[in-house]
């Protein structure tokens, strides 16, 4: 269960991802974000994003019509 969600669907790149970034500098260590997102490039670019960052990714879950992309911060 996330702690809070980003809806970020109809929005292109890198807008999901900046979005992202924002919940996560604004979460306190622990906390899992959820975003929902229907940018095909996410499911890609935020695992890599969280393996740059030292942040947790959680995993992707198909939605009806989009992906939640859960990443939990750990610093």
């Amino acid at each position: 269960m996330a702690d809070k969600v980003v809806d970020a669907r109809g929005s292109h790149c890198p807008g999901p991802m900046m979005e992202l970034i924002r919940a996560i500098k604004a979460a306190a260590v622990g906390q899992t974000i959820a975003l929902w997102t229907t940018e095909a490039g996410s499911k890609k670019d935020i695992p890599l994003w969280c393996q740059k960052a030292g942040q947790e990714f959680v995993g992707v879950v198909q939605m009806d019509g989009y992906e939640e992309i859960a990443v939990k911060k750990v610093k």
